[in-house]
Formats: structure tokens, sequence, C-alpha cells
């Protein structure tokens, strides 16, 4: 029994230190072995989404944006039980030598497990050489896997400051929540397919580095905007879909644009379906009907933007939408967010302006 008991301790460690390093100090890999914080993260998220559908107005929103961050920490207070417990498991195969009485019960090699991870005195000390260097081997895997935290969040919370530091900035082209009809409508008005080219250019590396750190960091993809008519995945979709359209219909410079860009989005829009473990499945409406096709080509013919005939763009625009929706509608329902529209949308805003009204509002009310 106690080297039964041994060996299933030693294997709890070793589990949860794999999952650990996995997760991270080798977070660069796309498909990951060990799943132990993403299932329990997945036994969590997914009631909590269901809860927050059923709660009134924003409160829903509020509610995940407060869920993700705390998994976090849920995981890691699970990875820092299982290294605790295994332990006690080990103290209480080589004979419970961590009191001064008799053999003691596993409920003190427990309580001093605890104690040992912590790198805290829990007024026990171990009685055999296999005892001390057991506790030894845990208060140096305490300081490692604290140390190594108190490093990551750092990394991560600065990840998420650029990637919303972009999405900001897509406000005033694309709106709240954005529009690939918005973008293209303000660019044509501002300098045409050239405009639309640069912007495109532009968003090229903040979708390869969205990729790079969300694949790393999965655990970001869960973190709200600070906005409610804001997220990464509806700014990411969006750019594809204006990179999409310029593929569709724009001359040959801004068409190379929107293909450099449009590639490295769907690479991110794939990788990142799998790496959330979603099956890509399209949209249950049309996110492009005829009649909408319609309105943005006229309101671009409008604004003098030089495009192909319509028919031609909307079956090239159904063929590029055919690669990359599926995946983008897998991830919107995972993480309960809505896809953008390709037109601006009523309740659409720029969330700039709305600040400007409100400071207007108080400083007219100052006597």
């Amino acid at each position: 029994m106690h080297v039964l008991v041994g060996a299933l301790g030693a294997a709890l460690i070793l589990l949860n230190l794999a999952e650990f390093f996995v997760v991270l100090v080798l977070p660069r890999r796309v498909k990951r072995g060990v799943r132990l914080a993403r299932r329990v993260f997945a036994m969590t998220w997914i009631p909590g989404r269901a809860l927050a559908r059923r709660l009134p107005g924003s409160a829903g929103d509020s509610f995940l944006g407060i869920l993700g961050p705390l998994g976090l920490f849920g995981i890691v207070i699970l990875w820092a039980l299982g290294v605790v417990v295994g332990f006690a498991a080990l103290q209480w195969a080589g004979g419970s030598h961590v009191v001064s009485h008799g053999s003691g019960s596993f409920l003190d090699d427990l309580y001093f497990s605890g104690g040992a991870f912590l790198s805290a005195s829990s007024g026990v000390a171990p009685h055999t050489a296999f005892s001390k260097v057991v506790m030894l081997g845990e208060a140096a895997t305490g300081l490692m896997i604290l140390f190594i935290v108190i490093g990551y969040l750092p990394a991560l919370y600065d990840s998420f400051s650029r990637r919303e530091v972009v999405v900001s900035q897509l406000d005033p082209r694309a709106g709240s929540p954005p529009s690939a009809g918005a973008i293209l409508m303000r660019s044509a008005d501002r300098g045409g397919w050239e405009e639309i080219a640069t912007y495109l250019g532009e968003w090229d590396n903040w979708a390869a580095e969205l990729m790079e750190t969300h694949l790393s960091y999965p655990i970001l993809g869960y973190y709200r905007s600070q906005h409610l008519n804001q997220s990464w995945l509806a700014a990411l979709t969006t750019v594809v879909d204006t990179s999409a359209f310029a593929m569709a219909t724009a001359p040959a410079p801004a068409a190379h644009a929107g293909e450099l860009t449009f590639a490295i989005g769907r690479h991110a829009l794939a990788d990142l379906a799998y790496t959330f473990r979603v099956t890509p499945h399209s949209p249950a409406d049309d996110r492009l009907p005829d009649a909408v096709l319609h309105e943005l080509c006229s309101e671009l013919a409008e604004r003098d933007l030089e495009l192909t005939d319509e028919e031609s763009a909307r079956m090239r625009l159904t063929e590029l939408r055919r690669t990359y929706e599926p995946y983008a509608n897998a991830l919107a329902e995972h993480l309960a967010v809505n896809l953008p529209s390709w037109m601006p949308a009523g309740d659409a805003q720029r969330n700039w302006e709305a600040a400007l009204w409100q400071s207007r509002r108080a400083v007219r009310s100052l006597p």
C-alpha cells in the first residue's frame, strides 16, 4: 500500500509539473500534450457562459470578464494543491516521519507538505533522511512555481495591453462594434484603395502578434475588452473581412495588401480555433447576403472607389469567406461574443465620440 501511494503521489507531482511547464514555461506550441488546466477551465467556463446568457443587460459580459482572469488563478491554485497532495503522499509512503511521536497520520503529512511548499514553518520537522530530501524538493518546487508565476503575469498583461491598444485604434475608423463596411467607406473618403492598402498593411503585424501571444497564452482569449461593444475576435474578423473584400474587388496594389493580411488573419483564426478545441462551422445566418453586398458596393461606388463587377465580387467573396468564417464563428460561440456585421449596425458608434459627448454634458452641467 505504501509503495502504491508513493507511486501515485509521484505521478501526481509529475503531472502537475508537466502541465505547469507546458502552459507557463513552454507556451510556444499549438498542440499541447497535457490538458489538465484546459479541461478544468472548460468545466468552469461552459457553465459560466450558460449562466452569463441568462443575466440581464451587460451583466453577463461583465461576469465573463471576471471569470476569465479568475480561471487563471484557479488553475494555479489547482497546480499548487496537486503538488502539495503529491508530496504529502510521498511523506506518508516513507513512513510519515514528520512528527516526533509515533508515525503520524496523513493529515500531519498534508499539513507539513503545505508548510514546505509555501516555505513556511509549520512547527513540524522531518526525522528521517527520506523525509528531509522530500521536504527540500517540495520547498524548491514551491519557490520555482512562485517565481515563474510572478514572471508570467507581467508578460500576460503586457500582451493584453498591446492587444487592446490596437483594438481601440480600430474604433475611429471601423466603429464599435466594428464593420468592414465602415473601414472601406471611411478609407474611400480619405484616399481610396491606396489608403485601404496602407491601413491593411498596418494590421498585418497586429494579426501576427495576436496569433503568437494567444497561442502562447490561450487564457488571453478569455480576457474581455474594456468596452462592451469591442472584442479582439470582432477586430480580427473585421480586418479579415476587409482584406477579403479588397482581394475580391480591388486593383492590384490593394488586392496584394489584402492577400498578405488575409493570409495571416486566416492563419490566426484557424490556429486559435484548434487551440480552443472548437469545431469550425458556418454561421446560421449569412453575414453577407446579396442585398448587403449590393448596398456596400453602391456606397463605395458613390465615393468613386474603383470596383470589379458585383457578380464576380460576390463569387470571389463567397469562396474566400468559406475559408475563415467557420473558424471565426466557432470561436465566437465558444467565447460568447458576437461576430461583426459587414455594414455598420444601427447601434454602432465610435466610442471616442460617445466619450466626448459625455464630457460635454459634464461641462455643461457645471455651475
